[in-house]
């Protein structure tokens, strides 16, 4: 019964961030829209932000559990861009409120998941120094998650994911190029 009320509880909160800001959301809108008491909602969750932080590692965990290999650098895209896509409404609010700091927090971790995924995958047998791999999976994965973020600062146009698999395909070639790979 306890990990129903939970779903429940974000399932309502995701409903009214979709709806509005996070700053104008409550503990009483939430508890209202799934139809428990506060004592029932502070049972589970310290506060709002906590339930923010708890939503984001289960969406982060499900998004690379769900990308178990990535041959491209267009799923890396896709994996760091999709949850986003799919959730506009509810993910710029967070992403221009107080709590912005989890967001990217977790959008690192699935842009860190995703180049390494995709790297292992496409460089298998490979030879390639350790020290090469992890600089250029580190410029990668800042490139994937500064796209990221400038696709949000521009108000997340579908024409900006294009972009993004475009940029990470030049510093494939480039690297490639440069015979790093």
């Amino acid at each position: 019964m306890s990990h129903l009320t939970e779903q429940a509880i974000k399932a309502s909160f995701i409903r009214l961030l979709n709806e509005r800001p996070f700053a104008r959301i409550t503990v009483q809108d939430i508890v209202k829209d799934c139809g428990i008491n506060r004592n029932t909602f502070y049972y589970h969750y310290h506060d709002i932000p906590q339930l923010l932080e708890e939503i984001a590692l289960d969406s982060t965990n499900s998004l690379i559990a769900s990308y178990p290999d990535i041959a491209s650098l267009e799923e890396c895209v896709d994996a760091a861009f999709g949850f986003v896509l799919e959730n506009r409404r509810a993910i710029g609010h967070i992403y221009h409120s107080l709590n912005r700091e989890v967001f990217e927090r977790y959008l690192m971790r699935i842009c860190e998941y995703s180049v390494s995924r995709w790297f292992d995958t496409a460089f298998a047998g490979v030879e390639t120094g350790e020290r090469d791999r992890e600089r250029i999976q580190r410029f990668i994965r800042f490139e994937l998650f500064g796209a990221a973020i400038a696709w949000m600062n521009e108000g997340m146009p579908q024409e900006a994911v294009l972009e993004a698999k475009q940029i990470l395909s030049l510093c494939y070639d480039s690297v490639s190029r440069l015979g790093l790979v």
